[in-house]
């Protein structure tokens, strides 16, 4: 019975502890991150009263936003997220204080200018730079600060979504595919609730989209089977915008050219497409996305086959060539856009391929399945949840042992004949694939094939 009450007593101080610590990270954090998301709203109002247009900007923007960050943070490079992960892994959650001032800039900069970035990346960025720098102040365990840092990525994630719930677990998700750290779910909650509402307090609006009129509780078996096909093609979307983005970063970096020269050429292309075709592929993109999965609009007869792609594009030549931002808001437009193209294919249900877009090519890329149903949840209501979960578990699958952040810890394995080594990092992750029932298949369908044409044959 003592053995009881004393285990007890020290689970109930720990409870107490880590409330208070998250309540006040979180409360920091989201002041922090209604600042940063005054600033944002408040540079990009200001992109009409440039001389000319704004985007052409962009080449001075992105090699000022070099010198910036390899000036006084290299942290600060490329989508906040990535540099986060890597500290929790690497570094027991050790981020440098100085990464929140340069993220900030350079990232208002990056987007001013008309720069393909999001800015969750450095909301979550900013978030666990504030915890990191908390738990260095008042002297915290290494593990103490580890944790404490991920309660600060949640933080910051809650706040940018909107989304405190799914902000939290996405937060915790993202870390390593396929484990969920339950010492930290309870901070973690708070520090994202406690940021978000303190984000609201300091004035920040969030927009919440009412597609409630779906019905989620009948048996649709066309529908259901739509939601299938259209998880594939999130999926497939998913691997799309994975692969590029790496692709071209990579490229970007084997150019026999400076990073300025490279930053100038490839703002210098996005600007003179902006110039000739649309401006819809720079910034955050939030006006196409609220206009899509906005009920009482026809966004879709404004939406291209090809919007997605572009965006895609643009994403990897904005961060490829030094930009500084997030990759998650553009991942909702590609979402989006994309799903708005599925539905207006099969039939009436754009709006809701639309939204199942937005979160299934979220989960694709970020390996986040969990964290994106319940965003589906809250931002569009509990009538989405049937469809969301067959749709986003369907992408994370189909997108395979890939990440847009290469850093991600992976402890899954996707399919039953494919074995990794638990714990690497997604890039260096070793895979041995047992190609037995695929030969199977293939020698199935061989024979087939086989017997069909001799029938044809004796059949002349």
């Amino acid at each position: 019975m003592k053995r009881h009450i004393t285990e007890e007593t020290i689970i109930f101080f720990s409870v107490m502890k880590w409330l208070f610590l998250s309540t006040s990270v979180g409360i920091v954090i989201g002041y922090l991150m209604s600042i940063f998301l005054k600033t944002l709203k408040y540079a990009e109002s200001t992109q009409s009263l440039t001389p000319i247009p704004y985007y052409f900007f962009l080449p001075f923007g992105l090699m000022l936003t070099i010198w910036i960050i390899y000036t006084f943070d290299k942290n600060a490079v490329g989508h906040g997220t990535e540099k986060v992960i890597e500290a929790v892994h690497e570094n027991n959650g050790y981020i440098n204080v100085k990464v929140i001032p340069v993220k900030l800039v350079a990232t208002v900069i990056t987007i001013f200018s008309g720069g393909s970035v999001g800015k969750e990346g450095p909301g979550a960025q900013i978030g666990a730079g504030a915890a990191s720098f908390i738990a260095t102040l008042l002297k915290f365990s290494k593990k103490d600060r580890k944790k404490l840092v991920i309660c600060g990525i949640s933080a910051g994630f809650a706040s940018v979504f909107g989304t405190p719930i799914a902000g939290a677990i996405f937060g915790i998700e993202v870390l390593v595919v396929g484990v969920i750290m339950y010492d930290v779910l309870l901070p973690s909650f708070v520090a994202g609730f406690a940021a978000f509402t303190t984000a609201q307090f300091f004035g920040i609006e969030y927009p919440y989209y009412d597609i409630t009129f779906y019905r989620s509780f009948d048996l649709d078996i066309k529908l259901i089977s739509l939601v299938v096909v259209g998880g594939v093609f999130f999926g497939l979307v998913a691997l799309f915008f994975t692969i590029m983005v790496n692709k071209i970063e990579k490229a970007l970096e084997k150019l026999p050219y400076n990073k300025y020269q490279i930053a100038f050429a490839a703002g210098t292309f996005m600007a003179l497409i902006s110039f000739f075709i649309s401006t819809k592929y720079l910034g955050l993109g939030l006006n196409t996305i609220n206009e899509i999965l906005d009920p009482t609009s026809n966004a879709i007869q404004g939406v291209n086959w090809w919007d997605f792609i572009m965006k895609t594009l643009f994403t990897s030549l904005s961060l490829g060539s030094g930009g500084s931002g997030g990759i998650i808001t553009p991942i909702f437009y590609v979402g989006a856009t994309s799903g708005a193209t599925f539905g207006h294919l099969v039939g009436n249900h754009i709006l809701l391929f639309a939204a199942l877009g937005f979160v299934s090519v979220l989960a694709g890329t970020t390996n986040t399945p969990i964290a994106s149903i319940i965003m589906a949840v809250e931002l569009f209501g509990t009538n989405m949840a049937n469809y969301a979960a067959i749709s986003v578990v369907i992408a994370f699958l189909i997108t395979g042992h890939r990440s847009v952040f290469s850093s991600q810890k992976l402890s899954l394995r996707k399919a039953d004949n494919i074995d990794i080594e638990d714990g690497n990092a997604i890039e260096n992750v070793n895979m041995n694939m047992n190609l037995k029932d695929f030969n199977r298949v293939k020698d199935f369908g061989q024979r087939l094939k086989f017997r069909n044409f001799k029938f044809t044959k004796k059949d002349k």
